[in-house]
């Protein structure tokens, strides 16, 4: 059992039907807050709404596209006027994209970006916002934006060009963000997941696979052997981290964009 360090606040997790956002939602609800989870998919935000219900705390349900500004605002008004306000903005949600830079189009690119960077900008905005309509800060609550980045936002790796650019970015907008909203009550941090064992790591296996000849499986057991832990990394390590953001003992806390990886990337 985890503390109720965040009873009568409210979370929203983008990317929340599965993965990391999964992870993070049922977690912040463990700490107990009221959750709106938020994806782009339908399918599967539902039954996670109903774990968290189980576990006692409020949940809401929003379909959006966060590389759609309105939709990312839209989301963030329905869940303060559902829940009762906002607290906690977590803007997880994105996309990998493996392949030599040579090769990358700028049709994968366009959507790239416009998941991974310009759906955490729109995440930001829209959450400055309803903290500051909120009276948050007035209130004597320190609001928190924390975004996804990861160990390829502190390394360019191999094959991973692009997508590393997008989450070097990511920690741009977070130090700017940070040093923009400090005053407002506001603290802005990043967590940098590694090899974690879900779907978009499947997807990831896979393509290194048809670009090198490797084996299925063969690339990330590569990089689960490089990790001093001796383990791949779950969604659960990342949410424990992510609660800390969230959480009162944070507060000191903004501008960073922590490594949460088990011991692959130091820094």
């Amino acid at each position: 059992m985890t503390a109720m360090t965040l009873t009568g606040q409210v979370a929203l997790v983008t990317g929340a039907a599965r993965g990391i956002g999964r992870g993070i939602a049922l977690r912040l609800a463990r700490d107990g807050a009221d959750v709106a989870l938020v994806d782009v998919r339908p399918e599967g935000i539902s039954s996670v709404a109903d774990e968290i219900a189980e576990i006692g705390c409020k949940a809401v349900t929003v379909v959006a596209d966060v590389s759609d500004r309105d939709q990312v605002f839209a989301a963030v008004d329905h869940a303060a006027t559902a829940l009762g306000g906002l607290d906690i903005m977590v803007n997880n949600a994105g996309i990998a994209l493996v392949g030599p830079i040579g090769e990358v189009t700028p049709e994968q690119v366009e959507k790239l970006w416009a998941i991974n960077v310009n759906g955490v900008l729109w995440g930001i905005q829209a959450a400055v916002a309803k903290f500051k309509e909120l009276g948050n800060q007035d209130k004597g609550r320190v609001s928190k934006i924390i975004n996804a980045s990861s160990i390829a936002g502190h390394d360019g790796f191999g094959m991973l060009g692009a997508y590393s650019a997008s989450k070097f970015a990511v920690r741009a907008l977070t130090q700017a963000a940070a040093k923009e909203h400090a005053a407002d009550g506001i603290t802005v941090n990043a967590y940098c997941p590694g090899v974690v064992g879900t779907e978009m790591w499947v997807e990831i296996d896979k393509r290194f696979a048809e670009l090198t000849g490797a084996a299925e499986g063969e690339t990330y057991d590569t990089f689960v052997g490089g990790i001093a832990l001796g383990r791949a990394e779950t969604p659960e390590d990342v949410a424990g981290f992510v609660s800390y953001l969230a959480g009162p003992d944070a507060e000191y806390m903004t501008g960073q964009s922590g490594l949460i990886d088990g011991g692959l990337v130091y820094r």
